[in-house]
């Protein structure tokens, strides 16, 4: 007779099982799991560290930009309104307000509505502040009186009656400004005619409605 084939032993499922509970229930790979778990979730957050999102250097600019935006539009409106009515360059209106309000955050204009720092004589219709004045070559701060207004729509309007109308010492102090056909030679003359004491006044003016094409509105 031949031999026989010996006949090869294989591992029962339930034996296969029991060894890989034991592998995986083992102390070394609990240990190797956290490690690769840790690994993959410190790898994640370095990753999403790294990564900053579209615009993130830009955010406070863009915040700003959109602040001045709003506040071009919301007083070049009004301004070409009052160019119908008084003649006043709605790009002059709009730098002006820029300037003297800083883009409407100074606290003459947040508390009084106030665009442009025009000083009063009432005492129930102004506010005492301090203020900058340039006189004789130098820079001093003061103590005025500024006009409180209800609106920023009314502190417009004073403002372009006071160009047409004067002051009460002056009934044609602005002449100049009205006559003026562009908004650089208005610029001039408003810093010729005494509305600011600042030098550099319509430079910064000038700079301002190029930088934002503020003219487009006249």
């Amino acid at each position: 007779m031949g031999k026989k084939k010996p006949v090869k032993k294989y591992a029962s499922s339930k034996n296969k099982k029991n060894r890989l509970f034991i592998f995986w229930s083992s102390p070394s790979f609990v240990l190797v799991s956290l490690f690769a778990v840790c690994l993959i979730f410190f790898s994640a957050i370095a990753l999403l560290g790294s990564k900053k999102p579209t615009g993130s250097l830009d955010s406070s600019l863009a915040i700003s930009n959109t602040s001045e935006e709003q506040f071009i539009s919301q007083t070049a409106e009004y301004a070409k309104k009052l160019k119908e009515t008084y003649g006043i360059l709605p790009s002059i209106s709009i730098a002006q307000a820029i300037l003297e309000s800083d883009w409407g955050k100074s606290e003459l204009s947040v508390k009084y509505n106030n665009f442009y720092g025009i000083k009063g004589s009432n005492p129930d219709q102004t506010t005492v502040m301090n203020t900058k004045e340039f006189v004789n070559g130098e820079w001093i701060e003061i103590k005025a009186p500024f006009k409180v207004y209800e609106s920023w729509q009314e502190s417009m309007d004073e403002h372009a009656r006071l160009l047409v109308f004067g002051t009460t010492w002056n009934t044609n102090q602005y002449a100049t400004v009205l006559a003026a056909i562009n908004y650089k030679d208005a610029a001039f003359a408003l810093q010729k005619s005494g509305y600011a004491t600042d030098p550099e006044y319509p430079i910064k003016l000038i700079a301002l409605i190029e930088q934002y094409n503020l003219n487009q509105y006249d």
